[in-house]
């Protein structure tokens, strides 16, 4: 079992940048592929940005491309999730996610945390 807390969420005006973190419960995390994910009010939750274990790999949606980053800190069971260039439409819960599987497009993650708000004014 992995257990995940993210932090950093808050409140930012359009066009700032903030920092999420996730810190993992097992050292084995620096074995897991860990994953950014999204839900806005009324809608269904959607992937943001992967990372693999060695953090050689990173995926990232369209809609944050270019603008977030996603990294890792295996030492510190922590991965990240820096957003710069926040539009009000980021507005969203953010959760992550591991698996043990490699990672891929469309891979099942098998554990998630309890998220923590991001909110973007305009």
């Amino acid at each position: 079992q992995v257990q995940l807390v993210e932090s950093g969420g808050g409140l930012v005006q359009a066009g700032g940048s903030l920092s999420v973190s996730c810190a993992a419960s097992r050292r084995t995390f620096s074995t897991y592929a860990m994953g950014w994910f999204r839900q806005a009010p009324g809608k269904e939750r959607e992937f943001v940005a992967a990372i693999s274990w060695s953090g050689g790999s990173k995926y990232y949606a369209d809609s944050v491309k270019g603008r977030f980053t996603i990294s890792r800190d295996n030492a510190k069971v922590t991965v990240y999730l820096q957003m710069n260039s926040l539009k009000p439409e980021d507005t969203a819960v953010y959760y992550c996610a591991a698996t043990p599987l490699p990672l891929r497009v469309g891979v099942e993650y098998f554990y998630w945390g309890q998220g923590t708000q991001v909110t973007v004014s305009s």
